[in-house]
């Protein structure tokens, strides 16, 4: 009992801030690990030295969750890289195009809603003119000439972030969407899978029925989120933090630019310093998407010193995202924004000199 702290608790009082609920009351089992999060959070993954890469997954922004919480992480400089699934940037964009989506019921007669062209997301409820009018904003967008050739998906979102800005003053919109804050912030915003949301879709159209160049570059996509990592370990006292909330394709991709580094370039690292995962997924089931930070370590992906620095926490992550960001922006100041999107090439060309000179005498199977 010696490392034991008391378990002290103390009545709930009127008027009580996020930070003293998340501290005073989240006292056992996954409020205990939303606790733990957001301390480590606060206490060591916001510092300076600490890149931190964002994944996201899961419907967060039809719920308001990218304007709400995203947006001023990013602005605070808590976020310096994304991956997102797609669907999370498409969404996002139809408020900033001055388009409305409404609480619904998750038990509405779907029957009915699709006689009446409305789209559900749960218990979000949007018209269906709302797609068709998003898909011709970006479809406008896409086929302009700077789009024109095989991009990261980096590249992709930071000119179309361009836009959305542009929309946002425009219109004078109050909100503001992921795209258009991380084109500001120099926040570079990656997705693992671009065929898979509404962004992609109209890419293949304009590519495959249109005749368009605009296109994916997902091998660079995978060299560049490497080189952000490698460089955020190279830096003095520099470390790197996943922090994820879901899991799916947006966690692995975040976590394997570590085995990319160890196993396919052959370069010596240990993997992320800082794991924390917001999830309701569990690892027996085979549901849990990259598995636990213990399991991780197997791979390289985490470093197993740092294994006390690994957190997941077992909630929803529509309630962990803004009490997370809340607790965050109350006890840090904001840092210095990295703007790791301008330094892609350096970053890129420091990463492959380094590999180069490494092999440069032993043929690339000599090192299995």
């Amino acid at each position: 009992m010696s490392s034991s702290k008391l378990l002290n608790p103390q009545p709930i009082a009127p008027k009580l801030s996020v930070t003293d609920f998340i501290d005073n009351f989240c006292l056992a089992y996954n409020a205990a690990r939303l606790r733990e999060a957001c301390h480590l959070m606060a206490q060591k993954i916001l510092r300076p030295n600490v890149t931190v890469g964002l994944t996201l997954s899961g419907a967060l922004t039809p719920a308001g969750l990218g304007y709400a919480a995203v947006v001023p992480l990013i602005e605070a400089g808590f976020v310096d890289w994304i991956v997102s699934t797609g669907a999370n940037l498409y969404h996002d964009m139809h408020r900033t195009l001055g388009h409305e989506l409404y609480r619904g019921s998750p038990f509405a007669d779907d029957t009915a809603l699709f006689r009446d062209k409305v789209i559900r997301i749960y218990d979000i409820l949007m018209d269906q003119k709302v797609l068709f009018e998003t898909d011709a904003f970006l479809y406008r967008c896409l086929e302009q000439p700077e789009f024109q050739h095989r991009m990261p998906s980096a590249e992709l979102h930071y000119r179309l972030g361009r836009y959305t800005l542009e929309r946002e003053r425009l219109l004078q919109t109050p909100y503001r969407s992921v795209l258009s804050a991380a084109h500001l912030a120099g926040v570079p915003v990656y997705t693992s899978s671009p065929g898979d949301s509404t962004i992609g879709m109209n890419v293949a159209a304009l590519r495959v029925a249109d005749g368009f160049e605009v296109g994916f570059d997902p091998e660079a996509d995978v060299t560049e989120t490497t080189a952000i990592v490698y460089e955020a370990k190279r830096e003095s006292e520099g470390e790197s933090a996943v922090v994820i909330f879901g899991g799916g394709s947006p966690k692995n991709f975040a976590l394997q630019t570590e085995p990319q580094l160890q196993e396919i370039l052959g370069l010596e690292e240990k993997g992320h310093d800082y794991f924390v995962q917001f999830t309701d997924a569990r690892p027996d089931t085979g549901g849990l998407s990259g598995a636990t930070p213990q399991e991780a370590v197997t791979w390289g992906k985490v470093d197993p010193e740092q294994l006390p620095n690994a957190i997941v926490c077992y909630v929803d992550s529509t309630v962990t995202l803004p009490l997370l960001t809340a607790y965050v922006l109350d006890q840090c100041e904001h840092r210095p924004l990295k703007r790791l999107y301008d330094r892609r090439e350096e970053l890129v060309e420091n990463l492959i000199k380094v590999y180069k000179e490494k092999w440069a005498e032993i043929k690339p199977h000599a090192r299995y």
